[in-house]
């Protein structure tokens, strides 16, 4: 036998608690308990026979076949090349992004992409009704007889379904709606939200069905419920990007079948959500020409080349402490190359207020988009453009030298391709190239001979 035993549960992080308290002790949220029943099973009960036997690890067969293509190419590169077998997605965004959107136009492109495929789809809302998919389904011209839809939130009739139909690829929207019997608290509570995902992970892992959740986000961007959801699933991918904005950002933040370091760039749509194939002419589209305070930057992203705007505005402060603001660059990345501006480059911007600004909701972390920071500050802070047809990257280090960095020949080959004329790199990196690139190299080993190349021309 068991018994129900009351307890506090915080709602960020899962911390148990006997008491209810009111700031978290493991995450720090405050008033985020909730009282909450747990299942205690008794000492001493018949454990589950287990059906798995080991198998020697060069005797398990895999086929080609285990990932397929969902038809959408971005979706295919952040996802490491497609859907494998039996895994287990989270889909985490903003509310009105586009999670919904895009997993009801990957099911109708899965069918176009692997017509061999036989098994058929089921898409499980526990926040819509029948008729409200379907209208949903009219707008986005998704009409695939392969693909059932089920309004349900009970997990014990879901894996019914499951069973019966046997789907390719099984569709949970939300996460936060579902409920098990087996745990007696309310549905989107830690105990549910856990208790559901480790029963679609054995069921996926069983049958060999790929299973998409789709789960809520809350105000501090992460996904609702506790941290333990994102060590159960195998991929997590993050929708990014304002609901005013058209475009969409998709990352891999966890992948076990492919690299973290990839995104899928779309735009929102009347008819949904629209591939960006080639997301450098989209971030240069409306570049400012003669502007002093931009710079075009050649970023990597996983293993794709990306053209980014980079804004400074630099100005006088009217305070007594000045303000540094970043958006897409990390902001103590940005006051330690302020201070090798200051202490090495001579620009001195004690009294002035410097924000910086990633064209398209970009947000970049590598090291190679030191060069384009300095420039972007130097050309506002001396009101002297940059040539239009001029990138750069590079890393700069604490002694204003600039350091080689990883990629360089794809970063180049991306630059030329979109039409750039110029471009300034650090010269160890330069000393290296392979090839001999169509257009003019510039190799420089500081941040004076950079400021001088860009701007001082």
């Amino acid at each position: 036998m068991s018994k129900i035993k009351t307890i506090f549960q915080c709602q960020s992080c899962g911390f148990s608690s006997p008491k209810w308290v009111g700031k978290c002790p493991d995450c720090g949220a405050w008033n985020s308990f909730i009282e909450e029943q747990e299942v205690q099973v008794k000492k001493g009960m018949s454990r589950p026979s287990s059906s798995s036997q080991a198998m020697p690890l060069s005797e398990i067969p895999i086929n080609a076949e285990d990932r397929l293509s969902t038809g959408i190419e971005e979706l295919n590169r952040v996802l490491g090349g497609g859907i494998v077998a039996g895994s287990l997605i989270l889909i985490g965004g903003d509310p009105g992004i586009g999670k919904s959107t895009i997993v009801l136009q990957m099911l109708a492109s899965l069918y176009k992409t692997n017509t061999n495929l036989k098994n058929i789809s089921l898409y499980v809302s526990g926040e819509e009704s029948l008729k409200q998919i379907k209208i949903r389904a009219g707008r986005l011209n998704v009409d695939n007889p392969e693909i059932n839809v089920l309004s349900e939130t009970c997990l014990e009739n879901i894996t019914e379904q499951i069973k019966s139909l046997k789907p390719a690829v099984v569709i949970i929207d939300s996460i936060q709606t579902m409920f098990t019997q087996d745990a007696p608290s309310a549905p989107g509570s830690v105990t549910q939200v856990r208790e559901c995902a480790l029963k679609l992970m054995f069921l996926a892992k069983s049958s060999m069905t790929t299973i998409f959740l789709i789960g809520h986000v809350t105000k501090d961007g992460a996904i609702a419920g506790p941290r333990t959801l994102e060590h159960i699933v195998d991929t997590v991918l993050y929708f990014e990007g304002d609901r005013g904005n058209p475009y969409r950002i998709l990352r891999a933040v966890k992948n076990r079948f492919g690299s973290t370091n990839e995104i899928g760039v779309f735009e929102m749509r009347d008819m949904g959500l629209v591939e960006i194939i080639n997301p450098s002419e989209l971030f240069l589209s409306e570049r400012p020409e003669g502007a002093s305070g931009t710079a075009v930057v050649s970023t990597i992203e996983g293993t794709r080349p990306i053209m980014v705007e980079l804004q400074a505005l630099v100005s006088h402060s009217n305070t007594a402490m000045p303000r540094r603001t970043a958006i897409g660059v990390e902001t103590n990345r940005v006051n330690l190359l302020i201070a090798v501006l200051e202490k090495v480059g001579g620009v001195h911007l004690g009294g002035m207020d410097v924000f910086l600004n990633v064209v398209g909701g970009l947000k970049i972390n590598e090291p190679a988009f030191d060069l384009g920071i300095i420039t972007a500050i130097v050309s506002s802070f001396k009101e002297k453009p940059v040539r239009d047809t001029l990138f750069v990257f590079g890393e700069v280090g604490l002694s204003g030298e600039i350091r080689g960095v990883s990629q360089a020949e794809s970063r180049i080959k991306e630059g030329t391709k979109i039409g750039f004329k110029e471009a300034i790199i650090p010269d160890s990196t330069l000393q290296r190239l392979t090839f001999k690139p169509d257009i003019k190299i510039t190799g420089v080993k500081n941040i004076e001979e950079a400021i001088e190349a860009a701007i001082n021309y």
